[in-house]
């Protein structure tokens, strides 16, 4: 709901007795400016939050049934991961804030055709990273779910002042934790600095599905958050221990994209790899960033650039954090 001033609404001045230091109680030129000002306050808030409304207002939530228990929500942020059966739900981020009701009606939906309780409300809530595409909906599904995440997310969302309680992790863990749910066991894993310094994957044993979190941007050059902890040498060297573990016939959600198989992941470490050999060489032979973006990225990765992560900024990352 759009909130507003009615017609006859007023605003009264400050009075003599308002709790003002002195000097300001006394000057009538100041309390209009006041006045004015938390006027502007709430009008930018307004705005704000209908630029919200408008931007998410078309955004559709679409499932898709990945195996008997496990989905996968896609929208408009993160690809969100489902667990639905017999002990209720579990979701794998969230999107942003202006989606939750959106995808409770989805949950609520996929829940009931796969004969479950009509309450879509999530037990659990597990947290890839701290991005706001990913736990913009904890506030939300924080209200009557458990969030958990690495201790890096908890710290990272406790930084921001404007976090309600509601939205933080409040099981928090090192280098993973096991969540044994709607008969099956998913693995949550924490494998060091990569996307940012507080990524998780999370494997489900049976079902054979893993949620990669923004690990995994399929066939785009990813995100690195170097201001956020996170590392060009890490993100690869994680890559690398996934590939490891996971077999070749697993379903993969990516952080964002559709869904992949382990040779498009490995695909994706390729470019990694070629990336980082690449820069290095640029940089052995001395070439300045901006000879190095007058040459561009080698001709078979310049597809890979998006609208969030240009070829630009993808070469701005490898530099800046391979020349340290």
């Amino acid at each position: 709901m759009k909130p507003s001033l009615a017609p006859s609404s007023r605003v009264q001045p400050f009075s003599s007795k308002s709790r003002l230091p002195n000097k300001l109680q006394g000057n009538n030129r100041t309390r209009p400016i006041l006045v004015s000002f938390a006027l502007l306050l709430t009008a930018l808030s307004i705005f704000s939050a209908k630029a919200d409304d408008d931007r998410f207002k078309d955004v559709e939530i679409s499932a898709t049934k990945l195996t008997d228990n496990v989905y996968l929500l896609t929208g408009s942020g993160g690809n969100i991961g489902v667990s639905s059966g017999e002990d209720g739900l579990l979701i794998i981020d969230d999107q942003f804030a202006p989606l939750a009701g959106k995808i409770e009606r989805a949950l609520r939906h996929l829940h009931q055709q796969g004969g479950g309780k009509a309450d879509a409300r999530p037990k659990y809530v597990i947290n890839t990273h701290y991005h706001g595409d990913h736990t913009g909906g904890n506030s939300h599904f924080g209200e009557h779910g458990t969030i958990l995440a690495h201790h890096n997310v908890l710290k990272r969302l406790s930084d921001n002042p404007k976090t309600p309680k509601t939205a933080l992790p409040v099981i928090t863990y090192d280098q993973g934790i096991h969540i044994h749910f709607n008969n099956d066991t998913l693995d949550v894993i924490h494998l060091g600095a990569g996307h940012t310094d507080g990524d998780s994957v999370v494997h489900w044993q049976q079902s054979n599905v893993i949620h990669m979190g923004d690990l995994y941007f399929k066939d785009r050059f990813p995100y690195v958050d170097l201001k956020g902890g996170g590392s060009v040498m890490g993100y690869r060297d994680n890559i690398a221990k996934i590939l490891l573990k996971i077999p070749d016939d697993i379903q993969i959600i990516p952080g964002h994209g559709e869904m992949a198989s382990k040779a498009e992941l490995r695909e994706f470490k390729h470019m990694l790899d070629d990336s980082i050999n690449w820069m290095r060489g640029q940089i052995q032979a001395g070439k300045s960033l901006e000879q190095i973006h007058a040459a561009g990225v080698p001709e078979k990765y310049k597809s890979w650039g998006w609208r969030f992560i240009t070829e630009k900024r993808w070469i701005d990352t490898l530099y800046n954090d391979l020349s340290k």
